[in-house]
């Protein structure tokens, strides 16, 4: 609550109505960083005083919540919003909106959301179909939630006798292969199973994920993003070795260009993916591995391939790295280098933006640096770094862009260094470009190891502070730049 000042203050103007569907267009255009925030403020407006921002609230539910740990962190919100007050959450408002969620859903698509995540965030599909008593609108929607509340055999029993449709059938069947691969059974039924069915690896036993047949059989269907999060896990439980089938299945997988092109990878999630698997160990060391230089050749070609994935937003960028500071420190929460980071920025934005202007500074001076599509990144690192550290100061590349006349929509300047020394103040140097060449130009401040700092205009809308930094970065940066936000 103490982040959401914006937020209460629209709610307090009469305004709920309009956070909601700020709230829906986030979550379908894939605008939020992380949809947690969008779930809070829901929840939030599913409380307010006001009936219309409430209603408004419950009736977008379906929309933003997609997927059942969505939902089950929706719910967990409102649990925690209401702690310490007397008032229940349970009336008749959510009651309503939970068993429409699961009245309006696909009834397949259901039964594998509710077979794959179960529970979450201390809530399960049972606790939400008991607490709001749903009534299922259809006999398959009826089915599944006979399945969650009562179990397997239940279900069994009560279809046993009847003449059941088409869709009922398969629903029967598709429950009846989840309900056998939560038992030991064969190795080869399993294997069919996982093929006919597209079973995937939340579904299975532990033991089956001992055995490598199985594991070529779920890489034939599972998701890019799944597979490079689990890369050293694999590596380290054998299943891939140097030469097997399975370590070329997944590393033709890995720089396939049309897989690459279908699940629109962002470079940079290719990027992490390669330094923590390099690295050998897992968050918290527990697992170990010996990566596999065939796992990181094609890591390092997906890399290149994704650039046809990010769309230019068609402005005019100036990116800035300082190198004043020392650039081999590791960006908190990722196993990747600064001075990495800093590089693949830079060549995401050059080989993205038409017109782009890639500059280094340090200690008063700054240097244009020449960044070509053929250069790798190893290329563009060298580049970054080829001149002496000095003392920070941010104000410069702006200083030279006014100078030098040239037309900037969005200044990105990216440090190492959290604590600045200012010639100017970059609100003051950032208007004088504004009047100088006749645009609203924008600045973000990326600290890549900060965990705090603040020279923005809290009232200009054109200046940005970003404190670390991830792929959500990249997406804040390109809604900025389109005024998105």
């Amino acid at each position: 609550m103490e982040s959401s000042e914006a937020l209460l203050t629209l709610l307090q103007e009469g305004r709920g109505c309009e956070v909601v569907e700020e709230i829906k267009r986030f979550a379908q255009d894939e605008r939020a960083v992380r949809l947690n925030a969008c779930l809070f403020a829901l929840a939030v407006c599913s409380q307010h005083s006001e009936l219309k921002t409430r209603q408004a609230a419950f009736k977008a539910l379906k929309e933003v919540c997609r997927i059942p740990i969505h939902l089950f962190s929706f719910i967990q919100y409102k649990k925690e919003l209401k702690e310490g007050m007397k008032c229940g959450i349970w009336g008749r408002a959510l009651r309503k909106a939970v068993s429409n969620w699961y009245n309006e859903q696909d009834a397949m698509s259901l039964a594998v959301a509710v077979t794959k995540c179960k529970q979450r965030e201390g809530w399960s599909h049972k606790d939400l179909l008991r607490l709001s008593h749903a009534r299922p609108a259809y006999e398959t929607i009826a089915l599944i939630s006979k399945y969650v509340t009562k179990g397997w055999k239940e279900v069994q029993v009560a279809y046993a006798d009847k003449e059941n449709s088409e869709e009922i059938i398969n629903l029967l069947s598709y429950l009846e292969v989840v309900e056998k691969v939560k038992h030991p059974c064969d190795e080869t039924e399993v294997i069919h199973l996982i093929e006919e069915h597209r079973l995937e690896r939340e579904q299975l036993l532990t033991d089956h994920l001992k055995s490598k047949q199985v594991w070529r059989a779920l890489l034939k269907e599972m998701p890019l993003e799944s597979m490079l999060r689990i890369l050293g896990k694999m590596t380290a439980d054998k299943i891939l070795e140097s030469g097997s089938s399975e370590m070329a299945t997944i590393c033709d997988r890995i720089q396939s260009e049309a897989l690459l092109k279908k699940t629109k990878i962002h470079p940079l999630s290719i990027l992490l993916a390669s330094e923590n698997y390099k690295k050998g160990y897992g968050s918290q060391g527990k697992v170990k591995w010996e990566p596999d230089i065939s796992i990181l050749k094609a890591l390092d070609s997906a890399f290149y391939k994704c650039f046809m994935n990010v769309e230019p937003v068609n402005k005019r960028f100036a990116v800035a790295v300082d190198v004043s500071s020392s650039l081999c420190s590791v960006v908190p929460g990722t196993s990747v280098s600064t001075v990495i980071v800093a590089a693949a920025i830079t060549m995401v934005i050059s080989r993205t933006e038409m017109d782009t202007q890639v500059l280094i500074y340090s200690e008063g001076a700054v240097f244009p640096c020449t960044i070509t599509a053929d250069m790798s990144l190893v290329d563009v690192t060298t580049e970054l770094v080829k001149i002496p550290s000095g003392s920070t100061d941010c104000t410069i590349p702006i200083t030279w862009a006014t100078e030098n006349r040239k037309a900037v929509d969005m200044f990105v300047v990216l440090t190492n260094n959290p604590l600045w020394t200012f010639s100017a103040s970059p609100v003051e140097t950032l208007r004088k470009h504004r009047q100088q060449s006749g645009i609203f130009s924008k600045l973000v401040m990326c600290g890549l190891t900060s965990i705090g700092h603040a020279i923005a205009d809290t009232e200009d809308r054109g200046l940005l502070n970003i404190c670390g930094f991830d792929l959500g970065a990249v997406n804040i940066i390109r809604n900025l730049a389109q005024d998105l936000i």
